[in-house]
């Protein structure tokens, strides 16, 4: 990946669930946040809901694979979280990746868009 860490510290993790925005669907949650570095960092959770050891390893390499070929359209300087729900396995990188050009990129181009944003008050 060209301009991506990955994220390792669970406290990164921890953060961007909690003060991140983010933008989902049946199947994928994407979470964002600022990171105030010159590069992305990019993480995956995969609970053990989603089946077992071989079902969350393909939708880990199917969020991958998406988050590549994604990974220029995305905004420099952003923690970035795939965080898996229902049906996960069931999807393919393409169907990811139409998620991600459809709502994931320009919600995170466009901090101000009112789709993403928790209950903040103004």
């Amino acid at each position: 990946m060209l301009f991506t860490e990955i994220i390792k510290d669970n406290r990164v993790y921890q953060s961007c669930f909690r003060r991140g925005k983010f933008v989902s669907c049946n199947f994928l949650t994407v979470y964002y946040l600022p990171n105030k570095l010159p590069v992305n960092r990019f993480g995956i959770s995969v609970s053990k809901k989603n089946g077992g050891a071989v079902q969350r390893n393909r939708i880990k390499r199917i969020f991958r694979a998406a988050y590549r070929l994604c990974e220029t359209e995305f905004p420099i300087g952003y923690d970035i979280i795939f965080a898996a729900r229902n049906d996960a396995s069931e999807k393919t990188s393409a169907e990811v990746v139409r998620f991600l050009r459809g709502r994931a990129i320009p919600a995170a181009n466009d901090p101000d868009r009112k789709d993403n944003k928790r209950g903040q008050k103004k």
